[in-house]
């Protein structure tokens, strides 16, 4: 059974002000089109002025979750390089308690070897870059970690071969039981292959349409492999918006709905226009198909 598509928006937390941000979400929880909200996780632009300004993902989700009451949101999606685990853990139930349980748990391996604007932000500030072999190995361990302290009851130890914790515990639990939906972004082969065991909604960004599907029918694979039902893991994409060419956008919307993608994140640049959100209600997600 094919789900029915869910529309969200995602406002990168760049080159803009948090005032410009909070009223495009307050606007779009009152409009019952869009289902969630989305912010991404860097730590210096990775567009436009490259020392323009850029907010804290996390810090600033927490915020939003504060503004609003009915959206769905998260990390489009979290880098796994950039904090601990169990750390990621505390802060992600914090935001999930915050919100009365609307967290969407976005998560995914970090920035790609290949795109060195969002690399320098490691150096920046202090991070260690792991190549791209560690990382995923340390990725599949941090979902298994993050999932035990969120339903663990009692304190545990974990003897990972990337991750080491000792009295491990997590109180208090996340409002969703028995946890917040994963939502794992990425394309790569090793990755998918940590989507196929850990993830509730698998996100990969537009782009070639026919190399979506393909990336989609890989997963199914990997799926098959661990007897795992592909079913059971959502189908996600991200795509840009344009205010100018909105045709655009809506052709890009169809090509994924027919591509078995049913929940649809629409990239909105900033600045962003006075009623951006009704604005891709009325012209995007009505007029989609």
């Amino acid at each position: 059974m094919t789900e029915r598509p869910r529309f969200g928006i995602m406002t990168a937390p760049m080159q803009t002000t948090y005032a410009s941000l909070r009223e495009v979400w307050r606007e779009a929880d009152t409009v019952p089109a869009i289902e969630h909200a989305w912010l991404f996780d860097h730590l210096l632009p990775i567009a436009g002025e490259l020392d323009g300004p850029i907010f804290e993902g996390w810090t600033l989700l927490a915020a939003m979750a504060a503004q609003t009451e009915r959206l769905r949101l998260g990390l489009l999606v979290t880098s796994n390089r950039f904090r601990p685990p169990a750390m990621l853990a505390k802060i992600a139930a914090t935001v999930d308690v915050v919100s009365g349980g609307r967290l969407d748990f976005g998560i995914g391996v970090g920035s790609r070897p290949s795109h060195p604007i969002a690399r320098r932000e490691y150096e920046a500030h202090g991070l260690p870059y792991l190549e791209t072999a560690d990382a995923v190995g340390r990725f599949a361990e941090a979902c298994t970690v993050i999932r035990k302290l969120w339903t663990e009851d009692k304190p545990f130890d974990f003897a990972g071969e990337h991750i080491q914790l000792t009295g491990a515990f997590g109180n208090p639990k996340p409002v969703q039981r028995p946890h917040p939906p994963f939502v794992i972004g990425g394309r790569a082969r090793a990755t998918l292959r940590v989507v196929a065991e850990h993830a509730d909604v698998w996100n990969i960004p537009g782009g070639d349409i026919a190399d979506v599907v393909e990336r989609s029918a890989m997963l199914d694979e990997y799926c098959a492999e661990i007897g795992r039902d592909p079913a059971e893991i959502t189908r996600s994409i991200h795509l840009p918006v344009s205010y100018d060419q909105p045709a655009l956008t809506r052709t890009a919307i169809g090509q994924a709905l027919e591509g078995g993608f049913s929940h649809v994140v629409l990239g909105l640049p900033a600045p962003y226009p006075a009623g951006a959100a009704r604005w891709v209600a009325d012209e995007l997600i009505a007029k989609a198909g």
